[in-house]
């Protein structure tokens, strides 16, 4: 018996990201107004993070609320609508329902059905993995047009008196539109993870535990100074990783998107990466905090919407955070 040979999906040479949107909370919280429970100051919360303030969402809004303003962003400055999209991909880890993926309920919400819909747990590397395999599924044939959301409530998980992670966070989305190109317009992805540090960026206690009435509600927690020294040393060595597997250059950069995680990290990786002055350095966090997942791409749009960076852009990004996980690749903007 002669057995057929299977048909192949056409695909393109390439993609590229056709089209950026964001949305942060309605809410602006200053550092004053959250350092009396942790004992501290604006002047401490400057000189520690580089933050001034960050953007919080209200009750009423949920992690879904906010994929769907960046996702209908996205879709507009790509000049689609949300029939074109073959697939929703979600980056988050403050959607609280284990099933259905909020990928499927944010499909559903911009009018995205029947688009394949997963979500993605990996924290604050979540955007780029989403890249990462948006980018694999359109050259592979298997969506012509991909939406990648990165979209967070931290505030959900904020415990007030908290001094090692909470006054960093906040909440918003960043998404992109990811389609075919007849030139590369990202670069191979560079990943990974080390899970025998996964205690260093945690949630308190199992959600299992919140059956018990004396748990409470989970919060997060990290290990600062760890994390300060894995992300300064071992994420340098990545970003450049990215740059030697694109075939470029710091030279070649117009732009440095890393995650927003805290200003000192952020400063000490473009120190280490030697990046020349011309390039500029995505510093989002300083009005908008630590956005997790969301903050590469709303540091993208803020760079974009400012008019610091121009159409067709090439930009280094990395994300890094809980698991540890880790991914960085470069992009052309759109």
């Amino acid at each position: 018996m002669t057995r057929p040979t299977l048909a192949q999906a056409s695909t393109p040479a390439a993609s590229r990201i056709l089209g950026l949107g964001g949305v942060r909370g309605e809410s602006t919280v200053t550092n004053d107004d959250i350092a009396g429970p942790i004992d501290s100051s604006d002047e401490w919360i400057r000189q520690r993070t580089g933050i001034v303030t960050r953007r919080r969402a209200g009750a009423g809004t949920d992690v879904i609320d906010l994929a769907e303003g960046a996702a209908r962003a996205a879709l507009a400055d790509a000049g689609l609508e949300a029939s074109d999209v073959d697939a929703v991909i979600l980056s988050t880890v403050t959607w609280f329902h284990q099933t259905p993926a909020g990928a499927a309920v944010l499909a559903d919400r911009i009018g995205a059905t029947p688009a394949a819909a997963f979500d993605i747990s990996a924290a604050c590397a979540g955007y780029c993995y989403g890249i990462g395999q948006a980018d694999a599924l359109v050259r592979s044939g298997a969506a012509r047009h991909v939406l990648v959301v990165g979209a967070e409530k931290m505030s959900d998980f904020v415990d007030p008196t908290d001094r090692s992670i909470s006054f960093l966070l906040g909440d918003g989305a960043g998404a992109v539109v990811v389609g075919p190109s007849d030139t590369p317009g990202i670069g191979p992805t560079v990943w990974g993870s080390d899970g025998g540090q996964a205690r260093a960026i945690r949630q308190t206690h199992s959600w299992l535990d919140v059956r018990d009435a004396d748990a409470g509600w989970p919060t997060l927690r990290q290990e600062g100074p760890s994390v300060f020294k894995w992300a300064v040393w071992q994420m340098a060595p990545v970003a450049q990783k990215a740059l030697d597997a694109a075939g470029v250059t710091a030279e070649d950069l117009d732009a440095f998107i890393p995650h927003q995680a805290n200003m000192r990290i952020i400063d000490q990786l473009v120190k280490q990466l030697k990046l020349p002055e011309h390039v500029v350095v995505g510093r989002d966090i300083a009005d908008t905090g630590n956005t997790s997942a969301a903050s590469i791409p709303l540091a993208a749009e803020r760079l974009r919407r400012e008019g610091q960076v121009a159409p067709g852009a090439l930009a280094l990004q990395i994300g890094f955070g809980a698991g540890l996980v880790y991914a960085a690749q470069v992009v052309v903007l759109p």
